[in-house]
């Protein structure tokens, strides 16, 4: 807050918001940095927020009992619920050990993409001096590949087909973001 005139300067939650559009979240010292940190933690909190949601749906859907006709008995399923017996690891396929390994993974995973693709349209804009399909296109490959690296079981094929559609997805950005 700040004193103009006699007057205090209150902010709300929206203000803050809009604030943070337009300032970075973090000063590292350079905007290459700044832009790759604030592009991290903005995407590995969506990629948190998918994965939980994710492990929310399956665990909702495997509560549910389906009769012959494919339709949700909810009688039957309320009788046989057993208060989430994976949380505790019972069966440690659903533990929230598990849970939380998955989510961070998905997280790091989601944060890595956006850091090395933001970090990269940058780089690619200040050395060529504009940004154009062709640093899309070499961010959205490299990016596609680096998150094929991260996956379980990464393959050659993989990789590249990635790589391929990392390209092909930021190049098709780049080029309707003119459009609309």
């Amino acid at each position: 807050m700040s004193s103009n005139g006699g007057k205090l300067e209150t902010r709300t939650f929206l203000d803050e918001i809009r604030s943070m559009e337009k300032g970075w979240l973090f000063d590292l010292g350079h905007p290459l940095l700044n832009r790759i940190a604030e592009s991290f933690v903005k995407a590995a909190g969506i990629g948190a927020i998918q994965a939980i949601s994710r492990e929310a749906y399956f665990t909702a859907v495997e509560g549910v009992v389906a009769d012959s006709d494919g339709v949700p008995d909810i009688a039957t399923a309320s009788s046989k619920r057993n208060k989430f017996p994976d949380v505790r690891g019972e069966n440690g396929k659903k533990s929230l050990e598990v849970v939380v390994k998955n989510t961070s993974k998905e997280s790091l995973q989601w944060g890595m993409a956006a850091g090395v693709y933001s970090g990269l349209t940058y780089g690619l804009r200040e050395v060529r001096g504009t940004h154009d399909w062709k640093n899309s296109a070499v961010a959205g490959a490299i990016t596609g590949a680096a998150v094929a690296l991260t996956s379980d079981n990464a393959s050659h094929e993989q990789i590249v087909q990635c790589a391929i559609t990392g390209a092909a997805l930021s190049t098709a950005a780049n080029l309707l973001s003119g459009i609309f």
